[in-house]
Protein backbone atom coordinates (compact mmCIF):
# COMPACT_ATOMS: atom_id res chain seq x y z
CA UNK A 1 0.00 0.00 0.00
CA UNK A 2 3.22 2.48 0.73
CA UNK A 3 3.91 1.87 -2.42
CA UNK A 4 0.93 2.85 -4.12
CA UNK A 5 0.58 5.75 -1.97
CA UNK A 6 4.10 6.81 -2.98
CA UNK A 7 3.31 6.17 -6.90
CA UNK A 8 0.45 8.05 -7.07
CA UNK A 9 1.89 11.16 -4.97
CA UNK A 10 4.60 10.74 -7.49
CA UNK A 11 2.95 10.96 -10.47
CA UNK A 12 1.28 14.42 -9.56
CA UNK A 13 4.14 15.97 -8.31
CA UNK A 14 6.32 14.97 -11.65
CA UNK A 15 3.65 16.25 -13.57
CA UNK A 16 3.86 19.69 -12.01
CA UNK A 17 8.10 19.44 -12.20
CA UNK A 18 7.42 18.93 -16.20
CA UNK A 19 5.65 22.66 -16.75
CA UNK A 20 9.10 24.57 -16.92
CA UNK A 21 10.45 21.81 -19.33
CA UNK A 22 6.85 22.11 -21.09
CA UNK A 23 7.81 26.18 -21.50
CA UNK A 24 11.52 24.78 -23.24
CA UNK A 25 9.49 23.09 -25.96
CA UNK A 26 7.50 25.59 -27.03
CA UNK A 27 9.95 28.16 -26.55
CA UNK A 28 11.76 25.99 -29.47
CA UNK A 29 8.63 25.15 -31.64
CA UNK A 30 8.38 28.92 -31.38
CA UNK A 31 11.83 29.42 -32.75
CA UNK A 32 11.24 26.85 -35.62
CA UNK A 33 13.37 24.38 -34.02
CA UNK A 34 11.56 21.59 -35.04
CA UNK A 35 14.27 18.64 -34.35
CA UNK A 36 15.71 19.85 -31.67
CA UNK A 37 12.18 20.46 -30.01
CA UNK A 38 11.51 16.55 -31.13
CA UNK A 39 14.42 15.05 -29.73
CA UNK A 40 14.52 17.03 -26.08
CA UNK A 41 10.78 15.94 -26.03
CA UNK A 42 11.49 12.25 -26.52
CA UNK A 43 14.71 12.37 -24.28
CA UNK A 44 12.45 14.57 -21.04
CA UNK A 45 9.45 11.89 -21.74
CA UNK A 46 11.18 8.71 -22.00
CA UNK A 47 12.85 9.49 -18.65
CA UNK A 48 9.76 10.73 -16.79
CA UNK A 49 8.19 7.08 -17.85
CA UNK A 50 10.98 5.00 -16.88
CA UNK A 51 11.05 6.47 -13.33
CA UNK A 52 7.66 5.45 -12.75
CA UNK A 53 8.38 1.80 -14.01
CA UNK A 54 11.59 1.69 -11.81
CA UNK A 55 9.06 2.90 -8.86
CA UNK A 56 6.46 0.45 -9.59
CA UNK A 57 9.22 -2.19 -8.68
CA UNK A 58 8.87 -3.63 -12.50
CA UNK A 59 11.79 -6.21 -13.92
CA UNK A 60 11.35 -5.28 -17.46
CA UNK A 61 13.18 -7.78 -19.97
CA UNK A 62 13.00 -6.17 -24.05
CA UNK A 63 14.47 -8.56 -26.32
CA UNK A 64 14.56 -8.13 -30.44
CA UNK A 65 15.57 -4.21 -29.99
CA UNK A 66 17.28 -5.01 -33.17
CA UNK A 67 14.03 -4.88 -35.04
CA UNK A 68 13.60 -1.53 -34.47
CA UNK A 69 14.74 0.86 -37.64
CA UNK A 70 16.53 4.00 -36.92
CA UNK A 71 15.76 5.84 -39.96
CA UNK A 72 12.32 5.57 -40.75
CA UNK A 73 8.89 5.96 -39.03
CA UNK A 74 6.87 2.87 -38.60
CA UNK A 75 3.73 1.85 -36.50
CA UNK A 76 4.12 -0.29 -33.50
CA UNK A 77 1.16 -2.45 -32.64
CA UNK A 78 0.87 -3.59 -29.51
CA UNK A 79 -1.35 -6.17 -27.19
CA UNK A 80 -2.80 -4.08 -24.32
CA UNK A 81 -2.52 -5.48 -20.62
CA UNK A 82 -2.43 -2.42 -18.51
CA UNK A 83 -2.15 1.43 -18.41
CA UNK A 84 1.51 0.68 -17.15
CA UNK A 85 1.99 -0.12 -21.29
CA UNK A 86 2.19 3.70 -22.91
CA UNK A 87 5.32 4.08 -19.53
CA UNK A 88 6.78 0.93 -20.70
CA UNK A 89 7.20 1.87 -24.54
CA UNK A 90 8.13 5.49 -23.67
CA UNK A 91 11.10 3.70 -21.49
CA UNK A 92 12.45 1.16 -23.27
CA UNK A 93 11.70 1.49 -26.80
CA UNK A 94 13.86 4.83 -28.15
CA UNK A 95 12.54 5.97 -30.86
CA UNK A 96 10.29 8.80 -31.00
CA UNK A 97 6.68 8.17 -30.92
CA UNK A 98 2.95 9.04 -30.88
CA UNK A 99 0.21 7.40 -29.40
CA UNK A 100 -3.48 6.44 -30.53
CA UNK A 101 -4.95 7.28 -26.94
CA UNK A 102 -8.52 7.60 -25.35
CA UNK A 103 -9.93 10.56 -24.87
CA UNK A 104 -10.04 10.63 -21.39
CA UNK A 105 -6.58 11.58 -21.42
CA UNK A 106 -6.93 15.24 -22.53
CA UNK A 107 -9.04 16.01 -19.25
CA UNK A 108 -5.18 15.57 -17.26
CA UNK A 109 -3.56 18.57 -16.87
CA UNK A 110 0.28 18.94 -18.19
CA UNK A 111 -0.22 15.51 -19.60
CA UNK A 112 -2.51 16.02 -22.34
CA UNK A 113 0.49 18.82 -23.72
CA UNK A 114 3.56 16.79 -23.73
CA UNK A 115 1.05 14.04 -25.54
CA UNK A 116 0.40 16.63 -28.03
CA UNK A 117 4.11 17.33 -28.26
CA UNK A 118 4.88 13.84 -28.59
CA UNK A 119 2.49 13.76 -31.87
CA UNK A 120 -0.48 11.97 -30.06
CA UNK A 121 -3.85 11.64 -31.62
CA UNK A 122 -6.89 11.24 -29.06
CA UNK A 123 -9.37 8.82 -30.31
CA UNK A 124 -13.03 8.95 -28.85
CA UNK A 125 -14.03 5.51 -28.56
CA UNK A 126 -17.72 5.20 -29.86
CA UNK A 127 -18.18 7.72 -31.97
CA UNK A 128 -17.75 6.65 -35.51
CA UNK A 129 -17.44 9.91 -37.06
CA UNK A 130 -14.45 11.26 -34.46
CA UNK A 131 -12.71 8.06 -34.34
CA UNK A 132 -12.57 7.98 -38.28
CA UNK A 133 -11.04 11.62 -37.66
CA UNK A 134 -8.59 10.39 -35.25
CA UNK A 135 -7.22 7.77 -37.95
CA UNK A 136 -6.78 10.18 -40.10
CA UNK A 137 -5.08 12.56 -38.33
CA UNK A 138 -2.50 9.60 -37.08
CA UNK A 139 -1.71 8.85 -41.00
CA UNK A 140 -0.83 12.41 -41.41
CA UNK A 141 1.44 11.87 -38.54
CA UNK A 142 3.18 8.86 -39.68
CA UNK A 143 3.16 10.46 -43.59
CA UNK A 144 4.84 13.27 -41.57
CA UNK A 145 8.23 10.96 -40.57
CA UNK A 146 6.50 10.46 -37.11
CA UNK A 147 5.91 7.11 -35.34
CA UNK A 148 3.41 5.89 -33.80
CA UNK A 149 1.78 3.43 -31.59
CA UNK A 150 -1.79 1.66 -31.70
CA UNK A 151 -3.70 -0.67 -29.21
CA UNK A 152 -5.84 -2.20 -31.84
CA UNK A 153 -7.96 -4.06 -28.59
CA UNK A 154 -8.89 -0.61 -27.99
CA UNK A 155 -9.10 -1.06 -24.39
CA UNK A 156 -6.89 -3.14 -21.85
CA UNK A 157 -7.53 -6.81 -21.27
CA UNK A 158 -6.03 -6.74 -17.99
CA UNK A 159 -4.66 -10.34 -18.18
CA UNK A 160 -2.62 -12.66 -20.28
CA UNK A 161 -5.42 -13.05 -22.78
CA UNK A 162 -6.04 -11.08 -26.00
CA UNK A 163 -9.26 -9.33 -27.12
CA UNK A 164 -10.19 -8.69 -30.81
CA UNK A 165 -8.31 -6.54 -32.69
CA UNK A 166 -10.51 -3.65 -34.66
CA UNK A 167 -9.72 -3.94 -38.12
CA UNK A 168 -10.39 -0.38 -39.34
CA UNK A 169 -6.97 1.24 -36.98
CA UNK A 170 -4.77 -0.80 -39.48
CA UNK A 171 -5.62 2.15 -41.89
CA UNK A 172 -2.95 3.91 -40.19
CA UNK A 173 -0.38 1.54 -41.70
CA UNK A 174 -1.98 0.49 -45.21
CA UNK A 175 -2.91 4.27 -45.89
CA UNK A 176 0.47 5.25 -44.85
CA UNK A 177 2.47 2.92 -46.12
CA UNK A 178 5.17 2.46 -43.12
CA UNK A 179 6.10 -0.88 -42.12
CA UNK A 180 4.09 -2.43 -39.16
CA UNK A 181 6.58 -3.72 -35.44
CA UNK A 182 4.28 -5.66 -33.60
CA UNK A 183 5.76 -5.54 -30.16
CA UNK A 184 3.97 -8.50 -27.28
CA UNK A 185 3.69 -7.36 -23.71
CA UNK A 186 3.79 -10.21 -21.44
CA UNK A 187 3.12 -9.40 -17.78
CA UNK A 188 2.36 -5.93 -17.16
CA UNK A 189 -1.09 -6.35 -15.74
CA UNK A 190 0.45 -7.63 -12.70
CA UNK A 191 1.69 -4.20 -11.80
CA UNK A 192 -1.34 -2.78 -11.45
CA UNK A 193 -4.86 -4.38 -12.76
CA UNK A 194 -4.33 -7.64 -11.36
CA UNK A 195 -3.99 -5.65 -7.87
CA UNK A 196 -7.56 -3.97 -7.69
CA UNK A 197 -5.51 -0.33 -8.85
CA UNK A 198 -2.48 -0.95 -6.35
CA UNK A 199 0.96 -0.69 -7.61
CA UNK A 200 3.18 -3.72 -6.86
CA UNK A 201 6.12 -5.26 -8.45
CA UNK A 202 6.63 -7.73 -11.35
CA UNK A 203 8.29 -9.12 -14.47
CA UNK A 204 7.36 -7.97 -17.57
CA UNK A 205 8.64 -9.02 -21.04
CA UNK A 206 8.59 -6.79 -24.14
CA UNK A 207 9.09 -8.60 -27.59
CA UNK A 208 9.78 -6.67 -30.66
CA UNK A 209 9.09 -8.69 -33.71
CA UNK A 210 10.15 -8.21 -36.92
CA UNK A 211 9.22 -5.42 -39.35
CA UNK A 212 6.26 -6.12 -41.54
CA UNK A 213 5.87 -4.40 -44.73
CA UNK A 214 2.63 -3.43 -46.10
CA UNK A 215 3.40 -1.12 -48.92
CA UNK A 216 2.61 -3.73 -51.28
CA UNK A 217 -0.29 -5.78 -49.60
CA UNK A 218 -3.50 -7.00 -52.09
CA UNK A 219 -6.56 -6.20 -50.60
CA UNK A 220 -6.92 -9.71 -49.71
CA UNK A 221 -3.71 -9.85 -47.42
CA UNK A 222 -4.93 -6.48 -46.39
CA UNK A 223 -7.84 -8.17 -44.80
CA UNK A 224 -6.06 -10.34 -43.48
CA UNK A 225 -3.35 -8.19 -41.65
CA UNK A 226 -5.17 -8.02 -38.33
CA UNK A 227 -5.22 -11.66 -37.24
CA UNK A 228 -1.36 -11.72 -39.09
CA UNK A 229 -0.39 -9.04 -36.54
CA UNK A 230 -2.60 -10.87 -33.89
CA UNK A 231 -0.84 -14.59 -34.12
CA UNK A 232 2.72 -12.69 -34.04
CA UNK A 233 2.30 -10.90 -30.80
CA UNK A 234 -0.13 -13.59 -29.29
CA UNK A 235 3.37 -16.20 -30.59
CA UNK A 236 4.85 -14.81 -27.24
CA UNK A 237 2.28 -14.99 -24.83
Amino acid sequence: MIRTILWYTNFALSLVAKIPQGYKVKSLLNSGKISEADAYVHKAASRWAMSHVKMSGAKVKVFGEENIPADIPVLFISNHQSNFDIALFMSYINKPKGYISKIEMKKIPVLRTWMEYMHCVFMERGNLRKAAEAINEGIKILKNGYSMVLFPEGTRSKGDHMNEFKAGAFKLATKSKVPIVPVTIKGSYKLMEANNSKIKPAEVEMHIHPMIYVDQLTREEEGDLPEKVKAVIQSKL
